[in-house]
């Protein structure tokens, strides 16, 4: 079976990923800060700034993903944890493809994480879709060159492959844990407007199209992993209040607040666009979460009740 390298294995993403491909009968490796050989996942280690990666993690791989990169989310956008959220997606990928050119590895498909902040922060009922080119601002062009270090491989004729994710729901941590602690305390809230669309995907269904993009020799280029229904801030909240059976409170958390909580980074909350997910359906990938709340009874309600 086909050997799978990924970074950032043992994040949110990538621990769901790799026990999907192990299931699917996969050999799967890491490439981590530390080599660990006697998991049940070999770790390979690697150090970006000092230029090194491991003896052996590039050699035999069939397949990389590229999950590595620096929590968006987490901390202030200073000018310094803005040049690490870009180093840490963009260099390590740049590492990756110097390797690998030097070593004539003749990868079958090079498959990277993106985001759907590539259409920038801005709400608006237009629908973005592949083609629509990045934005201007922080997250625009930090996709921007994080997709830019990984078409650098198309020029050693490997198949690229690039993820554009919305939010991930899942059962552990990530934004839908953040997302349920207010409404549990019975303080549930739209943020903002509400009116600002919120692009999500089932952690399901975004580890299902990266399998697909390993399998489907016919993928190359970005794709959307959001899920099909567009949904507001609002009717997200209120989705999920419902589902808690938790009370939905009028008015909505300003804006301001926001502001002074999380800086600029409160333009993730408060802007957000309508994503097509037309491209990734038309590749032949069905959703098995479709609709928000199927998605939400599927990750929240105890079934053993």
């Amino acid at each position: 079976m086909a050997i799978i390298l990924i970074t950032g294995g043992t994040g949110l993403t990538g621990r769901f990923l790799c026990k999907k491909l192990i299931d699917k009968g996969y050999v799967v490796a890491i490439l981590g800060r530390a080599s660990q050989k006697n998991l049940a996942i070999p770790t390979y280690s690697w150090d970006i700034d000092k230029k090194t990666i491991e003896k052996g993690a590039l050699e035999k791989a069939d397949y990389i993903i590229h999950l590595a990169g620096a929590n968006i989310s987490e901390g202030r956008w200073t000018a310094k944890r803005k040049k690490q959220i870009i180093d840490s997606r963009v260099a390590s990928a740049q590492l990756i493809f110097e390797k690998i050119k030097e070593n004539k590895n003749q990868l079958k498909a090079f498959i990277s994480a993106s985001a759907i902040g590539y259409y920038g922060t801005i709400t608006t009922d237009k629908i973005f879709s592949e083609t629509d080119p990045p934005s201007d601002d922080f997250l625009g062009d930090t996709c921007r060159q994080w997709e830019q270090s990984a078409d650098s491989f198309k020029k050693l004729g490997i198949r690229t492959v690039k993820i554009r994710t919305g939010i991930v729901l899942t059962k552990q941590g990530g934004a839908l844990a953040k997302m349920i602690t207010p409404i549990k305390l019975g303080i549930g809230s739209a943020i903002g407007s509400g009116k600002q669309y919120l692009p999500w995907i089932h952690i399901d269904d975004l580890c299902d199209i990266y399998i697909k993009a390993i399998e489907d020799i016919h993928m190359n280029g970005a794709y959307n992993a959001v899920a099909p229904e567009h949904i507001t801030n609002r009717d997200f909240t209120e989705t999920l209040a419902r589902i808690l059976k938790k009370p939905f409170w009028l008015p909505n958390i300003p804006a301001i607040v926001m502001k002074i909580i999380f800086g600029k980074m409160s333009a993730m909350l408060l802007k957000g666009s309508r994503v097509s997910s037309e491209k990734t359906i038309n590749a032949g990938y069905r959703f098995s979460f479709p609709k928000l709340e199927g998605a939400l009874v599927d990750l929240i309600v105890d079934k053993t009740k």
